[in-house]
């Protein structure tokens, strides 16, 4: 039988085919990146007719007429592969995933697009492309990967919250959270009941890609919720002819992967000794950073199947446990998973109907972890950790950390189902409806307590016991409605989109709060309570309920045309209105409209004999929205309130004029808040331009884009200018204020090969933000301030008219005084040190984000290396600032040297804010490395039950190069004020762990 690929086709015939007296016979398998056998890869001998395709393990057979006869390998999708046959009788290859064909289908707003008609700037990231190692949340799976996206772990707590950032952070109130779409559902990022990631629910091994749309173009069609960009994640569905079972296993292990240089106990002594201080000597030599950190052990089980009976069904069910352990001690997620997707087709493919299913368990166990952080770097260190076997209670009966892990836990038990239905039937030729029927529900229950410990005196929830129990629930629902209409003739191309969406929000809450427990060992949320009467002993132990309920709703009319004229001239235009529950009567609906054009200028007849193998410019204009902000601020609202002892209230006035006591006084109604129906949408307008292009028959390829982002009609919580108001703060869009994100985007990418046996690629990307609010009418919006005693309130950084978002605003440290306190710049040359010698002295959001990987490949091996760092951006270290001074460490508390630096400071400085405790933030990081290896099954007898497996020993945050001191510098831990997020302070952070893991991947 002969295979003839002709023309795109297959064609067999049983002609004889006469050969040379050295014909013979070569067979091998065809892989791809990810080592799976890949299916219907046509083989064919260059200069003749002969050819084949691999079958479904990939597995192909060809007589060849010699040694100088060349095979070639082509898929669509894939980099084309050519072998020179020589002495060689078998021939395995790997394919490439060709990323940037031009047929590529990329999923952009209801729907998708060849990568060829795209206008507007949207980046993918296919599976085989994702970060490896322990990962709990797709945001880790994206970290470097995409130009203009920022994406940072806010500790290194297991499925830590992340803060993405699109493009430059565009508002006060809504955080960076950008709107994800998870097969076609919009999730909302309200808090599930713990604190941690949104987005943990996901399992990592489900996903098949992750598209992100970055400028308006893309996500004006989202309209409402899209101003910090778009990320939609599109999971795994089965394959035509192909059924497929997948086994993954994997083992790995963390540590700390750097410490706080701290003293030791012997150095300990000299300093405090040395600072004339009262050393409390415990006869110790305690490193608390050990004592308290562990190395912690995660495992993660996978198992998937998919497959397609027949081209009218397609199914893929998986299911998945992921156990994490943190290096703090008690510090544990746990992860159980299930995925079903499933697709069917009937009338001739003129109905379909899509079935998606994820449903998980999450236990997020988590340590007190800002006391927990205190102890392992400024306790005493000659203090033995345990005495008689027993963690050893600390000088004036203060808690030993090693003991509040036995007694302190925080524990959220978090089910969450995602569940959707979408039917679509074409009406007649071109005209498709569909109507997408969803739900997301999550139901989280959270005790945190304290079993009873009478040896601590000074703290009454430990030494009373104390058990804070919180139950949310949140319900999503989505039902939309589209209409698609397809249309092609000659030269043109037409889609036109139009939709309405109705989502509604749900979100309830319970909170229970119980003081005083018997000590009997029994944790508390086990025993029946009922608050103690008050003694001498005890006080007032008062159990408390607080409850709350809140329901949005968000609906929306949405309309799209694409326009295509010889595969040469695009046009995109787009419009969304949005009427949100959140806004007053008079300013119910937004309206958020787009326009894009594209030119394919490799596609003129100008550019035949080009050394382009691609070259397009896209342009944009469009405007997004932002509505999250508290529900209900628009309508006014009541409390009761009457004078009550030792707290005068002027709420309230006595009906009798000669009442003495409170009784005269009787309950009144106040306002807590004033209605403002006026209030509008936030508004981000957005233009991009942008170059695709690639060299090289497609290896080289890249992009270049400048964008432009202001926001405008900023939503803020304010205090009234005119003192005689009926309540201290009311919610209005501060007029003429503006927040703007310009840059550029540049993304390189080189695919080349050696030999037949070896293949690389090269790439990175770079981006260029320039942050500043403009026509702030505040001298300082404060953003992070300072906590602890004597620091709370002081302003660290904050919205400054012609300044970076967090912008460091703060005295300008110059040296310690002959008097031995601080001495600060006075920069207006007064000659005193107050407030208006402040100056903005540095940003936390940084100018620089870049990251660039080497991928290597020969034979059955692999390896991956990712670097990922930011430069021009300063972290405030505010652990230092409360921890490291010489007053500490006077009082036999532990320091850094950071404490020593100035011999003639006095103990009773004062440790204001100032640059002093600023630092660079800048950091390269080796975030990723993976080395694999394929063992082809055939060479170890399991040809026929196994496809592929494939080996991995993968190493994360490997190392990372910066000047901070503290435990690492890609860090987010300051408090929000006001509900508007703070950025670059370092306060007790949950320190980042090294891990190594091995894994294992079988497909069957």
């Amino acid at each position: 039988m002969i295979c003839l690929w002709l023309l795109g086709v297959i064609v067999c015939c049983s002609m004889p085919v006469a050969f040379a007296q050295s014909q013979k016979t070569v067979t091998g398998t065809v892989f791809d990146a990810s080592k799976e056998p890949l299916p219907g890869v046509a083989v064919t001998i260059k200069g003749k007719t002969i050819g084949t395709l691999t079958d479904n393990f990939g597995k192909y057979s060809i007589v060849v007429g010699g040694p100088d006869d060349v095979l070639l390998f082509s898929l669509i999708g894939m980099m084309p592969e050519s072998v020179v046959v020589g002495n060689q009788t078998q021939v395995t290859i790997t394919m490439t995933q060709d990323v940037r064909t031009l047929n590529e289908i990329v999923v952009v707003g209801y729907g998708t697009q060849k990568k060829s008609d795209i206008t507007g700037a949207i980046s993918s990231v296919k599976s085989e492309d994702f970060n490896r190692g322990v990962v709990t949340n797709p945001g880790q799976l994206l970290q470097g990967k995409i130009s203009g996206v920022n994406i940072t772990n806010s500790s290194g707590e297991p499925g830590a919250a992340q803060n993405v950032i699109i493009r430059g952070i565009g508002s006060l109130r809504s955080g960076t959270q950008p709107l994800y779409v998870v097969d076609g559902f919009l999730i909302d990022n309200a808090s599930q009941g713990f604190e941690t990631n949104p987005l943990n629910f996901l399992n990592p091994n489900d996903i098949e890609s992750m598209d992100v749309l970055k400028d308006a173009s893309a996500t004006a069609v989202y309209g409402a919720r899209a101003a910090n960009g778009v990320v939609v994640i599109t999971t795994k569905k089965g394959k035509a002819g192909k059924t497929e079972m997948s086994f993954s296993a994997s083992t790995a292990w963390s540590s700390l992967s750097r410490k706080i240089g701290v003293f030791s106990a012997d150095e300990f002594r000299k300093q405090v000794v040395a600072n004339k201080g009262n050393l409390v000597d415990g006869k110790g030599n305690t490193d608390w950073q050990d004592e308290l950190t562990q190395t912690g052990l995660s495992k993660q089980i996978d198992l998937s199947i998919g497959g397609g009976s027949s081209d009218k069904f397609f199914y893929y069910a998986s299911g998945g446990y992921q156990d994490q352990e943190g290096i703090l001690k008690k510090s544990n997620l746990k992860r159980y998973s299930g995925k079903l997707n499933m697709n069917q087709k009937a009338i001739n493919g003129k109905l379909n109907i899509d079935y998606n299913l994820t449903a998980s368990r999450t236990e997020n166990l988590r340590p007190n972890i800002s006391s927990t952080i205190t102890d392992m770097i400024s306790l005493n260190p000659t203090i033995p950790a345990y005495t008689d076997g027993q963690p050893t209670l600390l000088p004036t009966n203060n808690l030993n950390p090693l003991k509040r892990y036995d007694i302190y836990s925080d524990k959220a038990v978090n089910n969450r189902i995602l569940a959707s239905i979408s039917p679509s039937v074409e009406i007649v030729k071109g005209l498709v409806y569909k109507l997408n029927l969803g739900v997301d529900y999550s139901g989280t229950t959270r005790d945190q307590q304290y079993k009873p410990f009478p040896s601590v005196v000074n703290e009454s929830n430990v030494s009373n016991g104390s058990l804070t129990t919180s139950i949310s629930a949140n319900t999503n629902k989505l039902v939309e409605n589209t209409l698609n209409y397809n249309w092609s003739k000659d030269n043109h191309n037409l889609i036109v989109l139009a939709g309405h969406s109705y989502q509604s929000f749900l979100e309830e809450i319970r909170k229970f709060t119980y003081n005083g427990f018997v000590n009997n060992n029994i944790d508390p949320v086990y025993q029946d309570h009922t608050s103690p009467a008050p003694s001498s002993s005890t006080g007032l132990l008062p159990t408390t309920v607080d409850a709350v309920a809140t329901k949005n709703e968000l609906q929306s009319f949405f309309g799209r045309v694409n326009y295509t004229f010889k595969d040469k001239y695009l046009f995109t235009a787009t419009l969304r209105a949005d009427g949100s529950s959140k806004f007053g009567a008079n300013n119910k609906y937004g309206y958020f409209p787009s326009v894009a054009a594209g030119w394919n200028i490799s596609n003129e007849a100008f550019m035949t004999n080009s050394f382009f193998s691609n070259l397009k410019l896209r342009a944009s204009w469009g405007q997004t929205g932002n509505q999250e902000i508290p529900s209900k601020i628009t309508k006014t609202s009541y409390s009761e309130d009457r004078l009550t002892t030792g707290n005068q209230s002027y709420n309230t006035y006595p009906i009798d004029p000669t009442t003495t006591t409170i009784n005269g006084y009787p309950y009144g109604v106040a306002y807590t808040r004033i209605a403002n129906p006026n209030l509008k949408w936030e508004v981000s307008t957005q233009v991009n331009v942008g170059i695709d292009f690639a060299f090289f028959d497609n290896r080289l390829t890249g992009t270049l884009d400048y964008f432009n982002k202001q926001s405008s009609n900023i939503l803020l919580e304010v205090t009234p200018i005119d003192p005689v108001q009926p309540t201290s703060f009311y919610w209005t869009n501060i007029l003429g204020m503006k927040i703007q994100n310009n840059g550029l985007e540049f993304a390189l990418d080189y695919n080349g090969k050696i030999n037949n046996d070896f293949s690389y690629n090269i790439g990175g990307n770079v981006t260029y933000i320039q942050n500043k609010v403009k026509r702030s009418p505040y001298s300082v919006l404060t953003t992070g301030a300072a906590q602890g005693s004597g620091q709370t309130g002081a302003t660290i950084n904050g919205y400054i008219t012609n300044e970076p978002i967090g912008a460091f605003y703060m005295y300008e440290f110059e040296g310690i005084g002959e008097d031995g306190r601080n001495k600060f710049k006075d920069n207006n040359g007064d000659g005193a040190i107050l407030d208006n010698d402040r100056r903005v002295v540095g940003s936390a959001i940084p100018k620089f984000i870049y990251a660039y990987h080497i991928n290597l490949r020969y034979k059955g091996f692999d390896l991956g290396l990712n670097f990922n760092g930011v430069a021009g951006n300063k972290v405030y270290n505010h652990t230092a600032m409360s921890l490291f001074t010489k007053a500490q460490l006077t009082k036999s508390n532990n320091t850094t040297d950071f404490a020593t630096q100035y011999p003639t400071e006095v103990t009773s400085n004062a440790n204001a804010v100032s640059t002093r405790y600023l630092e660079n933030g800048s950091f390269l990081r080796l975030n990723n490395a993976t080395l694999g290896y394929s063992l082809a099954p055939e060479k170890i007898g399991l040809a026929n039950v196994v496809r592929n497996i494939r080996l991995a020993v993968t190493g994360q945050n490997l190392f990372v190069a910066t000047k901070y001191s503290g435990f690492d510098p890609e860090i987010n831990t300051g408090s929000t004020i006001g509900g508007v997020q703070t950025f670059g302070i370092d306060y007790f952070t949950y320190p980042k762990a090294r891990t190594f893991l091995i894994s294992l991947n079988a497909t069957f």
